[in-house]
């Protein structure tokens, strides 16, 4: 599997060009276009078969409740995927190492990555996100959305980050919610309210926008049905 992204970092997509019998796995919806030759299989876990509970677990990371199954034929093929958000693509090559993904942001992975829904406790609800996020564990290629701009920022001590912000983190990091000020005053007036800060040594993936904040934004210049 070989990946090409294009179009980066406003309105990023990418390309999976597939060798003969390769296939990976996809988000659903995640997909444009595929070449005639791909064939593709809807799950609701990673391997074949059912796993009801699997989905329902992927929902409530903020994932969908589906995955695609995308297989190559004898000639191989193209698909092309990308993410709901306007942002940034990442490819990520995982070495036996294990990272966590904020809901939303997993695209696709090769089917060596082990997908899996992982409870960060009840920190995560105190940090305003989801009580589940999605685990990807193995050797393999994995590709991550962001809306907006995506980079690393290296932790090798403590590092603060805004919850709306960030992607993903290695699982060598461990994070705690706090206040971004001196007080909880300060915080809530500064418009950041509580944080994440990670302590260890890894690599946290921040976007440059917050899709929370543009909703809250964008929300009363709706009209409504």
């Amino acid at each position: 599997m070989r990946l090409e992204l294009i179009h980066r970092p406003g309105n990023s997509a990418a390309k999976v060009l597939l060798g003969p019998g390769e296939s990976f796995v996809a988000e659903g919806g995640a997909m444009i276009a595929m070449s005639g030759n791909v064939a593709i299989k809807t799950t609701t876990q990673q391997k074949s078969g059912g796993g009801l509970m699997k989905g329902l677990r992927r929902m409530m990371a903020g994932e969908s409740f589906f995955l695609n199954h995308f297989s190559a034929g004898s000639n191989g093929g193209e698909v092309w995927v990308a993410a709901t958000l306007a942002g940034d693509m990442l490819e990520y090559d995982l070495k036996g190492e294990s990272l966590i993904v904020q809901g939303g942001s997993f695209v696709a992975c090769e089917p060596s990555v082990t997908i899996d829904l992982g409870w960060q406790g009840m920190k995560t609800l105190l940090s305003g996100e989801r009580m589940f996020w999605v685990h990807l564990k193995g050797t393999g290629k994995v590709l991550l959305s962001s809306f907006g701009a995506i980079y690393p920022v290296e932790v090798a001590g403590e590092t603060i980050v805004d919850t709306g912000h960030i992607v993903a983190f290695q699982e060598t990091l461990s994070f705690t919610p706090t206040k971004a000020g001196k007080s909880w005053m300060q915080s809530i007036l500064g418009g950041e309210g509580i944080v994440c800060k990670f302590t260890g040594r890894g690599t946290v993936w921040c976007q440059s926008h917050n899709a929370r904040g543009f909703g809250r934004l964008l929300g009363p210049m709706l009209k409504p049905r």
